[in-house]
């Protein structure tokens, strides 16, 4: 018999005022790409004031929209409470499933915008890519999708395609912090003043 004091409470979220039921447990893929996220954004901001907090804390936007983002930074830790943060982080990461995607691109990132996140990234493990969302004046603006390829892929490209790609995101929080997503199964984090740090593991693919 299963001994319910160790049974996890259910994680939801609250959006426009009605609350949603959030699956207990996500794909192995959508949790190996939480986990490189955190670690790289735990390594680079190490001994810095900005905060980096993972999929279980909750954001409490206003009354009517409480979130629990699978990851994102805080530089304003006034903002922080015991049981969550109540405002809006400065950067928030969605990892995109099938049960949660309509929302993760549609009222969650309305509200996410108006409140006042500046940078927004939709990450989809299935089609492999970073959609980065820039914050103008209450709404989220497309600033580039990165996407991974494999050798298979760029040897079609034409190679003036190939030579447009970015294969590094910058996180507009810090001048000196890039993520690279230039390697298949792997994604980095590198600084421009200090020698590139490198987090093994697959990105958007196991």
């Amino acid at each position: 018999m299963e001994n319910l004091a160790y049974i996890d409470p259910p994680v939801t979220e609250r959006i426009e005022g009605k609350t949603y039921l959030i699956s207990p447990r996500p794909l192995l893929r959508h949790n190996q790409v939480v986990a490189n996220i955190t670690t790289i954004f735990r390594n680079y901001l190490r001994g810095k004031p900005c905060r980096m907090y993972t999929d279980g804390a909750d954001v409490h936007l206003d009354n009517e929209n409480v979130y629990v983002p699978d990851a994102m930074i805080v530089c304003d830790r006034s903002i922080l409470r015991r049981d969550g943060i109540y405002g809006a982080p400065d950067l928030v990461v969605e990892v995109l499933s099938p049960s949660t995607a309509l929302y993760d691109r549609g009222t969650k990132m309305k509200h996410y915008a108006e409140a006042g996140v500046k940078e927004y990234w939709i990450i989809s493990p299935i089609g492999r890519s970073v959609e980065v969302y820039l914050n103008d004046h209450g709404r989220f603006q497309l600033d580039y999708i990165y996407t991974v390829y494999d050798e298979q892929d760029l040897s079609r490209m034409e190679e003036k395609d190939r030579a447009a790609l970015r294969w590094e995101i910058p996180v507009s929080l810090y001048d000196d912090f890039f993520v690279d997503v230039k390697e298949s199964s792997r994604m980095s984090m590198t600084s421009h003043k200090e020698t590139p740090l490198r987090c093994a593991g697959a990105f958007v693919s196991i």
